[in-house]
């Protein structure tokens, strides 16, 4: 893989002993997807990205004389899968101590581990100053488990399981949602290996959805961008029924809502709103009484839009703080090396 030398100062601090570096990366969520289905093509299956003001972030503290990469927390060994790849790319020897944190619950279906691996890549390459493009984000994600695209500043249709890029959509205002997690948490790797039967009229219906989807997001329609988010969360319960759906479908008509966006490979449903709208504090607290029959948790996403800065600032790289033996993966046990 060819690497772009990129200079990016704010991103990387050479720390530590001769030869060691420490890098931050970080990445946005996406709650769910505002349209997920199958086109008439072959390996069709897509998804439209909804990034959300959640990050997940890395912290890389190369160390030249080690033997393996240490990951912290020790079930992430996607992303020390990942990071091993960046620093064969780079051509560097050692490895070092990995540490994941972040806003992104697990099993939520909000991209948390698309966001570790992403936030990884970058991370890693933070520490020798290279910025890697999408497009080689893309291929050191390609392997190891379909993803979401979150390696993009814009809302995109992705090819998740092929882990490539559809097009690109843009950006929308900042919109809000108010969603409703029926509990639980939801293994994608799994999930996705459970392929969907999609028939030739559904992938047809998927193409038009898309098509509208991609000229509603141009011209800033709100309400059809709603429309066919609604739409795909229906044709998605004819694989997958959702509790709450017709409560979340009610309360979104009595708050004049945009719509409903869903978490296909999650646990989560919510209603759509402009987060510029004067009355958005009591509709947000009508959806949030009106599920409490539900049970579950309620929360609050703002998406990420027009305006917004899509990856924070980071702050100056701390030296590497000292692993744990346990740490290692020689002494896990082998069922916790991968999840």
């Amino acid at each position: 893989m060819s690497v772009p030398m990129v200079t990016s100062a704010d991103h990387a601090e050479h720390a530590g002993g001769p030869g060691a570096r420490t890098g931050i990366g970080k990445a946005f969520g996406t709650f769910g997807e505002l349209l997920q289905g199958a086109l008439p093509e072959p390996r069709g299956e897509f998804l439209v990205t909804f990034p959300i003001a959640r990050w997940a972030t890395a912290v890389f503290h190369h160390d030249p004389d080690a033997d393996a990469i240490v990951v912290r927390p020790a079930h992430k060994g996607k992303s020390r899968r990942v990071a091993a790849q960046v620093l064969a790319s780079l051509g560097v020897r050692g490895g070092g101590l990995l540490d994941i944190s972040g806003e992104l619950p697990e099993g939520k279906g909000l991209a948390s581990s698309s966001a570790d691996l992403v936030a990884t890549v970058r991370a890693v390459g933070a520490a020798w100053d290279v910025t890697f493009t999408p497009a080689q984000t893309e291929a050191f994600l390609r392997g190891i488990e379909p993803a979401d695209g979150v390696m993009y500043d814009e809302i995109v249709a992705f090819h998740h399981r092929d882990v490539r890029l559809g097009h690109r959509l843009g950006a929308l205002p900042p919109l809000t949602v108010v969603a409703h997690d029926e509990g639980g948490q939801v293994d994608t790797v799994t999930h996705n290996r459970k392929a969907k039967v999609f028939d030739a009229e559904e992938r047809r219906e998927y193409a038009a959805l898309l098509a509208l989807l991609t000229d509603a997001v141009a011209t800033r329609d709100l309400r059809t961008v709603g429309a066919v988010a609604t739409r795909s969360a229906e044709m998605n319960a004819r694989h997958r029924a959702r509790g709450g759906f017709e409560d979340l479908r009610r309360l979104c008509h009595d708050v004049d809502g945009l719509g409903l966006v869903l978490a296909h490979s999650g646990t989560m449903l919510g209603v759509l709103l402009e987060a510029a709208d004067p009355g958005l504090a009591g509709k947000a607290e009508h959806i949030r009484a009106g599920c409490a029959p539900l049970g579950g948790e309620v929360s609050v996403h703002r998406a990420l839009g027009t305006g917004d800065r899509w990856t924070p600032a980071t702050p100056p790289a701390a030296a590497p703080p000292q692993a744990h033996p346990s740490d290692h993966p020689s002494a896990r046990p082998s069922h916790e090396l991968e999840t």
